[in-house]
């Protein structure tokens, strides 16, 4: 699977509500057309309860907490002191 514009405008929409986001979102309040067909693409996914935000769903919830755990492992380590 290619990292291709729409998957980055996705993860970025997850990573809204991964960090102490809103619980439930609505993405009509973004004019960036690539955001609102973002959610339109993780409805039909599963991740979100609407097309233009609403909630995560359980599907939603678990693909934050495999995002995060692959941000922490490419992420650098501190250097120590």
């Amino acid at each position: 699977m290619p990292i291709n514009p729409e998957l980055i405008d996705e993860l970025n929409l997850l990573r809204r509500f991964s960090m102490g986001g809103p619980v439930a979102m609505d993405v009509h309040d973004n004019p960036d057309p690539a955001i609102v067909a973002a959610a339109a693409r993780m409805h039909e996914k599963g991740l979100i309860t609407e097309p233009v935000g609403g909630q995560l769903t359980d599907s939603g919830r678990e693909a934050i907490e495999h995002m995060e755990r692959l941000f922490n492992l490419l992420d650098p380590p501190l250097e120590p002191i």
